[in-house]
C-alpha cells in the first residue's frame, strides 16, 4: 500500500479549518463524555431505523418522513450551536432545549396519526400551534447547517404566501392566511413532508450511510492509487490523477465542498510541487470534485429528486447523464493536459507511483459493492434496495483481505457517521419542502415560468440563459438538492412551456445548480482549493471556470439537441455523439488554455473555440464546419512548429520548476 507524501499532514489540517469556515455543515461540536455517547446513540439509532424500513418496507409517507425529520432535528441543535461565539465542546441549556422540541414537535404526526387523518385539513388549535413552531424549528435548523441564504429564500416565499394578494402583475394571488399555510405546510405532503424530504428518507440517506462505510474500508485512498498508477507518470501527472480520483470519489460523495477538501489535501500540494500555478491546482481539484455529482451513477442527491419530481426510472436519469459527464470530466482532463505542455511540466517518475496490479490485487475486492450496485441499478432494482445490498457488500468484501478488514467498531463508527453526513441534506430537503408547499398553494410556479419567457419574448436561447443565472444565483448559498428543488420547481416550467423535453429541462437547472460551486463570485470548491493551495480565492475560482467551460457549453447543446441526453437515438447516433463531441471539447480545451502543438494566437484560439463548439454541437452540417475549423488550425499550429515559432517552456523536472 502506498504512502502519503510528508506534505499532506498540513493541506489536511488547512483543508478541515477552511471547511469549517466556507461550510456551515462542517462547523460542528467536537464533544467528548456524555454528551459524545447521546449523539453517537441518537445518530446510530436514526441510521438503524433507516436500514430497517429499508429492509422490512418504508413506512407510511407522513409517519417516515416525520421520524426522519425528528432524528435529524434533534441531531442538528445538539450538534450545531445557535450562535458561532458558543463553545464547541458542550451543549448550551438552550439547544438542549431546541433539541427536545426537534425530536418531539415532528413526532406529533404519528402519534395522532389517526385522527389527523380522520380531520382531514381541519387544524384545531393544538395543531396550529405544533406545525407553526414546526416551520421555526425547521428554519432554525437550516440557518445553523446550511446557512443564512436559504433561510431567506425560503422567508420570502412564505412572505410571497401570506401577502400575494397584494403583489402586481401577473404575480398575484388570491392570497393564503396563516393556519392555511401552516396547515398545507406541516399536515400535509405538499410542504415540509413533501417529495424532498421523501427522497431524502427513503434514498438519499442510504446512500449517504453507503458512502460513510466506504470511506472506512479505505475506497477513497484506493481511488487516488489507482488514479496515480493509471496517469501519475504522464505529463502533468498529479493534476490528471485529480480527475480521475475526484470524478471516482464523486460516485459516493455528494458534496464537492468535502470532496475539494477530502482529496485535495493530497493532490493540490502534489500539483504545486510538480509546477503547476496554485491557482491552477487548486482550481483542477475544486471542478474535478464538483463535477462527481453530475457523475453516473449516485451523482448526488439532487439525481434521486429527479427521479420523483418527473416520474422517470432512476436508470434513464443515468443513461442521460453519461456523456455530458464524460464531456465534463474530459474537458478539464485536456485543459490539464495543454497546460502541463504548456509549462513543460511531466509526471511523477514511475518508481515512486503504485503499480496497478498490486493495487487490485491488495484491494481491487474493495470495487465489489460499486460494480454490485451498478448492476442493481442497471437490472431495475429500486435505489433503496440497491443500496441496502450494497452497503451489505461493503462489510462482507472489507473482510476478504485482513488489510481492508473493517471491524465491529468500525461499523458502529460508520453509522454513526452516516447519519451525522446526512443531516445537511435532511434540513436542506425538508426547507426545500417549503419553498415546493407554497408553489403548489400559490401556482407560482406557472406564474414565474410565464413571466421568465415573456421577459425572454419567446427566445428559447434568452430563457435558457436566464435559468442559468437564476441557478448559479441560487448556488451561491443554496446547497445543490434545495438548488435543484427551487430551479425545477420555478425555472424548469419556463423550458417546457417552449417545448424542451422535460428530462433536458430538469438537467438544465441541475447541471447550473452544481456549477455554481465552482462559479465566482462565490465558488465555495474553488475558495476551499484556493485555500488548500494558498492562492488567491477570486482568481481560483476564474481559474475554475475556465476548467469547466464543457459544463457551460453541454447543457445548452443537449436543450436544442436533446440526443445528447441520448433521447431517440441508435447506436450509430451515440457513436458519432461520442466521437464529434471529444473531438470538440480537445478544440475548446486547446482554445481555453491557448495551446495545442505550441501556444496559440488570438485569431487561433478563435478558430480552435469555434470549431470544438460547432463539433460539440450535434449535427452533420456543423460537425462538417467544425471539423474543417479544427484541421486548419491544425496545420497553422504544424507550421508554427516547423518554423519555430514557440516559446520555450521552462525547464521543469519532477520536483518542480527548474
Amino acid at each position: 500500500m502506498s504512502e502519503k507524501p510528508n506534505f499532506n499532514a498540513d493541506a489536511e489540517k488547512i483543508a478541515q479549518e477552511i471547511l469549517r469556515k466556507v461550510d456551515a455543515e462542517s462547523d460542528y461540536r467536537t464533544l467528548r463524555g456524555f454528551a459524545a455517547k447521546l449523539v453517537a446513540a441518537i445518530a446510530i439509532t436514526f441510521s438503524v431505523f433507516q436500514l430497517y424500513t429499508a429492509a422490512e418496507g418504508a413506512l407510511d409517507a407522513m409517519i417516515q418522513r416525520s421520524i426522519h425529520l425528528s432524528f435529524a432535528l434533534c441531531l442538528i441543535f445538539l450538534l450545531y450551536p445557535a450562535r458561532k461565539s458558543w463553545s464547541r465542546e458542550s451543549i448550551h441549556p438552550i439547544d438542549i432545549v431546541f433539541s427536545i422540541l426537534g425530536a418531539a414537535v415532528p413526532l406529533y404526526i404519528p402519534a395522532f396519526y389517526q385522527q389527523l387523518v380522520e380531520r382531514a385539513g381541519t387544524v384545531t388549535t393544538l395543531d396550529y400551534i405544533i406545525g407553526l413552531v414546526g416551520i421555526l424549528l425547521v428554519l432554525e435548523a437550516v440557518r445553523r447547517v446550511v446557512g443564512p441564504p436559504m433561510v431567506i429564500i425560503a422567508s420570502l416565499f412564505i412572505i410571497y404566501a401570506l401577502f400575494g394578494r397584494q403583489m402586481p402583475g401577473p404575480l398575484a394571488h388570491r392570497g393564503v392566511d396563516l393556519p392555511g399555510l401552516v396547515q398545507h405546510q406541516f399536515f400535509t405532503t405538499e410542504g415540509i413532508f413533501g417529495i424532498p424530504i421523501g427522497v431524502s428518507s427513503q434514498f438519499i440517506f442510504l446512500f449517504i450511510l453507503l458512502g460513510a462505510f466506504l470511506e472506512k474500508t479505505g475506497l477513497g485512498q484506493l481511488f487516488i492509487d489507482l488514479a496515480n498508477a493509471i496517469a501519475g507518470w504522464a505529463a502533468g501527472g498529479p493534476a490528471k490523477v485529480a480527475v480521475i480520483s475526484s470524478a471516482l470519489e464523486g460516485t459516493v460523495s455528494g458534496s464537492s465542498v468535502a470532496n475539494t477538501a477530502g482529496s485535495g489535501s493530497f493532490t493540490i500540494p502534489m500539483m504545486k510541487s510538480l509546477g503547476y500555478r496554485p491557482e491552477f491546482a487548486g482550481a483542477v481539484e475544486a471542478v474535478a470534485s464538483t463535477g462527481g455529482q453530475i457523475m453516473p451513477p449516485i451523482m448526488g442527491a439532487a439525481a434521486f429528486l429527479m427521479v420523483e419530481f418527473i416520474g422517470v426510472p432512476y436508470l434513464r436519469i443515468i443513461q442521460a447523464a453519461v456523456i455530458p459527464a464524460l464531456l465534463y470530466y474530459f474537458g478539464v482532463w485536456t485543459q490539464v493536459h495543454f497546460e502541463a505542455k504548456k509549462l513543460g511540466l511531466r509526471g511523477m517518475k514511475r518508481e515512486e507511483l503504485p503499480k496497478l496490479g498490486i493495487i487490485l490485487k491488495e484491494r481491487g475486492h474493495l470495487l465489489i459493492p460499486l460494480i454490485a450496485l451498478i448492476y442493481l441499478l442497471a437490472t431495475g432494482r429500486t435505489p433503496m434496495k440497491a443500496a441496502l445490498f450494497a452497503i451489505m457488500l461493503v462489510i462482507l468484501s472489507s473482510m476478504l483481505r485482513k488489510n481492508t478488514r473493517i471491524s465491529f467498531s468500525d461499523i458502529v463508527k460508520g453509522l454513526e457517521q452516516g447519519a451525522r453526513s446526512a443531516l445537511g441534506v435532511v434540513a436542506a430537503t425538508a426547507c426545500a419542502g417549503i419553498i415546493v408547499g407554497v408553489v403548489t398553494q400559490t401556482g407560482l410556479g406557472l406564474k414565474l415560468g410565464s413571466t421568465l419567457v415573456d421577459l425572454a419574448n419567446q427566445n428559447l436561447f434568452l430563457t435558457l440563459f436566464f435559468t442559468m443565472i437564476t441557478s448559479l444565483i441560487l448556488g451561491m448559498g443554496v446547497p445543490t438538492t434545495a438548488n435543484y428543488v427551487i430551479t425545477s420547481t420555478i425555472a424548469a416550467p419556463a423550458l417546457i412551456m417552449m417545448n424542451v423535453p422535460v428530462l433536458a429541462a430538469h438537467m438544465f437547472a441541475f447541471y447550473f445548480g452544481i456549477i455554481a460551486d465552482v462559479t465566482p463570485p462565490v465558488a465555495l470548491a474553488a475558495f476551499v482549493g484556493a485555500g488548500i493551495a494558498k492562492a488567491n480565492p477570486f482568481r481560483t475560482g476564474i481559474e475554475a471556470s475556465k476548467l469547466a467551460i464543457a459544463a457551460f457549453l453541454v447543457p445548452y447543446v443537449f436543450v436544442y439537441h436533446p440526443s445528447m441526453l441520448l433521447i431517440n437515438v441508435t447506436a450509430a447516433d451515440i457513436i458519432e455523439i461520442v466521437i464529434t463531441s471529444i473531438i470538440g471539447i480537445i478544440g475548446v480545451g486547446s482554445a481555453v488554455s491557448g495551446y495545442f502543438l505550441t501556444h496559440q494566437s488570438i485569431l487561433e484560439r478563435i478558430i480552435f473555440f469555434a470549431g470544438g463548439v460547432l463539433m460539440v454541437t450535434p449535427g452533420i452540417e456543423t460537425d462538417l464546419v467544425g471539423l474543417g475549423l479544427l484541421i486548419a488550425g491544425y496545420f497553422i499550429q504544424k507550421q508554427k512548429v516547423k518554423k519555430g515559432l514557440l516559446e520555450i517552456p521552462p525547464k521543469v523536472n519532477s520536483g518542480g520548476v527548474a
